[in-house]
């Protein structure tokens, strides 16, 4: 399997008065993306290589996806000064037509309906305001799980963007991320170093997976998790600088990833997704990439989203989503030498795009002949710096306080 891919290449080191702020971040938003570059398509790995990934769009307001008016904002408070986007985009989820992204600095979760081509937001108020979502995890039944590390608890709404519940007592934990399968609740706990694995029904602990450390099975700052197709368990773990494997029971199965600055090395891993080949998509705000890894060998086989890649460039990125469900909406867009299996988003926390859309396939063609890139020698805008994970949890007992910094 390793052979489909080249090794990898472009590493690079509430209320009214609430809404109100809301509305005025959003409409301080980045400018449209009608100022991309005319270029021709971009993809991963460059030549010679045959390609695996073609960079589509970037989402950042309703007219990147063909909306025709300021229905968002509009929405909000009957404003039509410019067009609302997000701005500080961390996680990002799907249900068929339907895009779920959780915008860290407004602390709501928008909607990006690609039938309708608008924006909205979950506005059921019934379990009180989001206070600090951080990750999302959407069931096949339509149902929303909201991580939201403030408030301490996992937020849910249904099929209808409704409040239906929350799970967590106060204290129990302070939750970055959120995975389901079947029946149980998979909850990572940043002040407790584990996870935490709920029952779906009563929402009581029922398990546990590791504790503070550095050891096999044992975390510093657990941020993100998921779950692939055999229950499987993965995790970030943030300053032991890897994500580790568990079996749908728990128990430890393996560690990819490791402190340093070559490919395969995670210094500031964030989201993931594994796709249902056996995939694993980790993203580093350190590289400002995206590493795809072989769970099978533990390979790195390829990166994507250098920083400062214009137009398909990351900016402190943080989630990743792989889509099965939305092909149709893009498709104009996937280059005809492309047989598309997927779609994956990427979640940007700063810069001039926040969602970035790829599209991972067969190349049916010969390969390309141009994929070069331009960059801009573009700086980070002022005011972007982004507060690290390291803010908001302490440490194990014995462990050494990390260096701060931004991502």
């Amino acid at each position: 399997m390793t052979n489909r891919f080249r090794k990898l290449g472009n590493i690079h080191l509430r209320s009214g008065a609430r809404m109100l702020a809301v509305v005025t971040v959003l409409l301080s938003a980045c400018a449209p993306m009608d100022e991309r570059m005319d270029q021709g398509p971009v993809f991963y790995p460059d030549a010679p290589d045959i390609p695996r990934l073609q960079y589509l769009m970037t989402i950042n307001n309703e007219k990147d996806i063909g909306g025709e008016s300021d229905d968002f904002k509009n929405f909000l408070l009957g404003l039509d000064q410019a067009t609302a986007g997000f701005t500080r985009a961390f996680a990002v989820a799907h249900e068929k037509g339907k895009l779920y992204v959780i915008d860290a600095r407004l602390s709501i979760v928008v909607i990006v309906d690609l039938v309708k081509r608008k924006f909205d937001f979950i506005r059921d108020r019934a379990g009180g305001d989001m206070q600090g979502p951080m990750g999302i995890f959407i069931t096949e039944d339509g149902y929303k799980y909201v991580a939201d590390r403030d408030r301490g608890q996992i937020m849910v709404y249904n099929e209808r963007d409704e409040f239906h519940r929350a799970y967590g007592t106060r204290e129990q934990f302070k939750p970055l991320g959120v995975a389901v399968y079947g029946n149980r609740i998979y909850v990572d706990d940043v002040r407790d170093h584990e996870v935490e694995i709920l029952d779906k029904e009563t929402g009581e602990v029922i398990d546990k997976i590791g504790e503070g450390g550095k050891d096999e099975g044992q975390f510093h700052w657990p941020t993100h998790v998921t779950v692939d197709k055999e229950g499987n368990v993965y995790v970030t773990d943030f300053l032991n600088f890897r994500v580790q494997i568990f079996d749908k029971d728990g128990n430890f199965v393996k560690t990819i990833g490791e402190l340093g600055n070559f490919p395969g090395a995670m210094p500031r891993p964030k989201g993931i997704a594994v796709d249902r080949e056996g995939y694993l998509y980790v993203v580093d705000a350190a590289f400002e990439n995206i590493q795809i890894f072989d769970t099978r060998t533990s390979d790195v086989l390829m990166a994507f989203g250098k920083f400062n890649e214009t137009p398909a460039g990351s900016w402190l990125p943080a989630g990743i989503h792989i889509d099965y469900d939305n092909l149709e909406y893009f498709s104009d867009l996937i280059d005809e030498r492309m047989k598309a299996k997927y779609l994956v988003y990427v979640a940007n926390q700063a810069g001039p795009s926040k969602i970035n859309v790829y599209a991972f396939g067969d190349w049916t063609g010969p390969p390309p002949t141009v994929t070069k890139t331009p960059e801009k020698d573009e700086k980070r805008p002022a005011g972007e710096t982004i507060p690290s994970l390291q803010d908001t949890a302490p440490a194990p007992k014995g462990a050494k306080p990390p260096a701060k910094g931004g991502g």
